[in-house]
């Protein structure tokens, strides 16, 4: 029986201040300086950050800069907030960085060929980004596999290229992924599962440690993944030559919930991310998340008319 586990932290960092009537441009800078720091306001007492050594550094230099312009500022160490629970402030902070990760990820999907400056613009913003990310945004993977395929090899179309497969290549095989799998992987995993390899056996590696002879799905180098503006599990559906209406189905919802384009309307597949990440908050382990997946995607198809 899994237990909802606490949130446990280490506390939070309070700056409170107040500024001078006459301070409009001081007034700009300590705004600027809080939305880059990734600083939450919590009501009218002030700004909140995870408490750890670069915070408050951050915080001290900023409470100084108002002082010496004739404001008051105090750095405060908060253990809890009560009407503020630990739950709370950590989703209240991850939906921030989600929504600019979204936002960083429409337009990276949008980015025309030979556009290296908006490129290199964007590359920086997505670093801004993850270095207040603090909670580990479940989107961050999205951004990074976005911003690898603008690199990978393409047709002249623009699209990189697909090479349809043999089935029988990839009968029981070892299909690898990354850790803490999501929507579009544990999808991924149910249809290879069921129209590619039925006795497929499931991994979690990095990058970097890979055994041999596996075969990837979703990482970000080789493998089956995202190819031009398809999910993993288009790419699969596609590689793997699967006419199956209902897979059809699937296989828009996923797109949608997985990069945000809304491209075909369903909103299906974002109540299965929702439930992922709930169970990723419970504790349970990558091969539980995705066998959980599985099943739940294997209810979505039974469903479908």
């Amino acid at each position: 029986m899994q237990v909802s586990r606490k949130i446990i932290h280490p506390g939070w960092l309070l700056l409170v201040f107040s500024l001078p009537r006459k301070g409009a441009s001081l007034r700009v800078a300590v705004w600027r300086k809080l939305q880059r720091y990734g600083a939450l306001p919590l009501g009218n007492s002030g700004y909140l950050l995870p408490s750890d050594h670069q915070n408050r550094e951050r915080f001290e230099w900023l409470a100084k800069t108002i002082r010496t312009q004739s404001g008051e500022a105090s750095v405060v160490d908060v253990k809890s907030v009560d009407n503020y629970p630990n739950e709370r402030l950590v989703k209240e902070f991850s939906e921030a960085r989600a929504r600019e990760y979204r936002d960083l990820l429409l337009q990276l999907r949008s980015l025309k060929p030979g556009r290296a400056a908006t490129l290199a613009r964007l590359r920086r913003r997505y670093q801004e980004i993850q270095s207040i990310d603090f909670f580990h945004s479940p989107i961050r993977a999205q951004v990074e596999a976005a911003l690898s395929a603008i690199h990978k090899p393409a047709t002249a179309s623009g699209t990189p290229e697909l090479t349809v497969s043999s089935r029988a290549r990839y009968r029981q095989r070892l299909w690898v992924t990354r850790h803490r799998p999501g929507v579009d992987r544990v999808t991924s995993a149910w249809l290879i599962r069921r129209f590619i390899d039925p006795k497929a056996r499931f991994g979690f590696f990095s990058e970097n440690d890979k055994p041999p002879d596996c075969v990837p799905f979703d990482m970000y180098d080789g493998g089956f993944g995202h190819r031009g503006d398809d999910c993993t599990f288009e790419t699969l559906v596609k590689a793997f030559r699967i006419r199956d209406r209902k897979v059809a189905v699937i296989a828009q919802v996923v797109h949608d919930a997985d990069l945000f384009d809304q491209k075909f309307g369903r909103n299906e597949g974002f109540g299965i991310d929702e439930v992922m990440k709930g169970w990723a908050r419970l504790g349970l382990t990558d091969q539980e998340l995705l066998n959980r997946g599985m099943q739940l995607t294997e209810g979505l198809y039974a469903s479908l008319s």
